[in-house]
């Protein structure tokens, strides 16, 4: 019962604003539950939850999905999933928390002439690539995907549209990867759990997009950035204190 009274509003809390943003929702979630659950536990119970607000916000946007840049994304998130495949790796709790503070500050680094585009040539496939290997190490990959779409010349319906589909392919790939080629037999989760997670997930997306359809693109680009940093910042502190608590 415990676990519901926290988990359920921080589900649709996190759902609604990945619903605005296409993003910075996941980050937190993951943040609290692989620091309260065992990492393949958090991984699937995450990936469960993101698949349904991805999902269902791809369903509220479907006009605005770009869908050649989706199935080029789909190349390279099986190579990155056939390698994960094929190596096996489980990820430490500090190392998950770390990559989870640094990848924000990594994806606003590159200078504009040099991060790559979703919509240029080959720049979807890239990011399946690169999109689909941070899934499987941190669990997250937001920041990094927002990378490849907010210089883009998509607006922002777009931009969220297609961003939802490309992080439903990927956490479906990790929810493969923890529930099955990982090998682990025990996730610590129940069927009511996962139910009442998807329907908090589906209804938190639903009332972000009130917001996300008065907001401007400058306002999107803007809040955007500043959300992530803050939140890659106290995730990155708090790894770097795991890990000296617990070593890697």
């Amino acid at each position: 019962m415990s676990l519901f009274l926290w988990l359920v509003p921080l589900v649709i809390a996190t759902s609604f604003l990945s619903g605005i943003f296409g993003m910075a929702g996941g980050m937190i979630l993951m943040g609290v539950l692989v620091a309260t659950m065992s990492v393949p536990t958090a991984m699937v119970l995450h990936a469960i939850t993101q698949i349904s607000a991805n999902g269902w916000r791809a369903m509220l946007l479907y006009k605005h999905i770009r869908w050649r840049i989706c199935l080029r994304y789909i190349a390279g998130l099986t190579v990155a999933a056939l390698l994960f495949g094929f190596i096996r790796f489980i990820p430490s709790r500090p190392l998950v928390l770390m990559v989870l503070g640094l990848l924000p500050f990594i994806s606003l680094a590159l200078p504009p002439n040099i991060a790559p585009q979703a919509d240029k040539r080959y720049g979807a496939e890239i990011c399946g690539l690169l999109n689909g290997s941070v899934q499987f190490i941190a669990g997250v990959s937001g920041p990094l995907l927002d990378l490849f779409f907010v210089r883009s010349m998509m607006d922002r319906r777009e931009v969220v549209a297609t961003k939802a589909i490309c992080q439903s392919l990927a956490h479906a790939a990790k929810l493969v990867y923890f529930g099955t080629l990982a090998g682990m037999a025990e996730l610590e989760l129940d069927t009511i759990i996962i139910v009442v997670s998807i329907a908090a997930a589906a209804g938190g997306t639903t009332m972000s997009r009130f917001v996300l359809e008065r907001m401007s693109d400058t306002q999107f680009r803007r809040w955007t950035r500043a959300i992530i940093l803050m939140i890659g910042t106290v995730f990155f502190i708090q790894g770097v204190f795991t890990l000296a608590r617990t070593g890697f």
